[in-house]
């Protein structure tokens, strides 16, 4: 798993939040809608359903439930939470995290503070739109731990010193989504640095087919294994992935979790 972006208006700052579910952007930017009419579309069909919206704030140690109860061109409206310490909380917070699902899809969003108004009679918060909303399919955004038994090389073309000529390395791919993998870094002769790019690398995704894409690197980080070795992994995003190889990837991962509950059904 990629580690936390910060500073980004839909995506979470901090550990904490990041335990909680909230996704990180560095994987699904493709996915994230910033103008205005996305933003009034999405609010208003939560307005339209019944789907509550838990709220993070306080860095992911707070939260409460609400729905959307009214959206206009300037903002939004949210009910009350049923806790009073946690609805004071939340309104003396300048960051509060909002991720719910309607009709089978994430959404994700982030409010610049909330203020107490008084909606038809009862208290209600009041926010400004976001500036961006993610809006994810749960096939999308799923994000499978590769088999330990079965694992997935990923073949990556780098030029060689000089620029003449390529070599291809090789990767362990440690999980895989409809919008990116993290992939251990090969001990020696690769170095990966955020915003790398490197075309036609290919993944092979057994007895489902071949996976070419370009991938971009978005993170680089340090995990201790169970070993106590330290070894780094990278967070890669796919750029501008063709249908058909989102298609393979989701028949995978789709693959790997029968058989995942079909041999945990045998043990039971």
């Amino acid at each position: 798993m990629s580690s936390p972006v910060q500073n980004d208006a839909a995506g979470p700052s901090n550990a904490k939040a990041v335990a909680h579910g909230l996704l990180e952007l560095a994987d699904h930017t493709q996915y994230l809608l910033r103008t205005k009419n996305e933003i009034l579309f999405v609010l208003r069909g939560l307005l339209a359903s019944t789907d509550h919206i838990t709220i993070y704030f306080n860095e992911g140690q707070d939260f409460l439930l609400s729905a959307v109860i009214e959206v206009d061109d300037d903002g939004l409206v949210l009910d009350y939470g049923g806790n009073l310490a946690a609805n004071a909380r939340a309104l003396a917070a300048d960051r509060l995290f909002c991720v719910t699902t309607h009709d089978k899809i994430r959404i994700q969003f982030v409010l610049r503070g909330l203020h107490q108004i008084d909606y038809q009679g009862r208290p209600a918060f009041r926010a400004a739109l976001p500036d961006s909303v993610l809006r994810l399919q749960r096939r999308e955004y799923y994000r499978l731990t590769t088999p330990i038994a079965h694992p997935i090389k990923c073949q990556i073309p780098v030029m060689k010193e000089g620029g003449l000529s390529t070599t291809v390395m090789e990767a362990n791919v440690v999980d895989i989504s409809g919008g990116g993998l993290a992939m251990m870094v090969p001990p020696v002769g690769l170095i990966f640095s955020a915003g790398d790019v490197f075309e036609n690398c290919r993944i092979e995704l057994p007895d489902v087919g071949v996976v070419i894409t370009t991938l971009e690197i978005r993170n680089v980080f340090d995990v201790t294994l169970r070993t106590g070795t330290q070894v780094a992994r990278a967070g890669c995003q796919f750029t501008n992935l063709p249908g058909p190889m989102l298609t393979l990837i989701q028949r995978y991962i789709i693959k790997v979790e029968r058989e995942r509950k079909a041999r945990e059904s045998g043990m039971a």
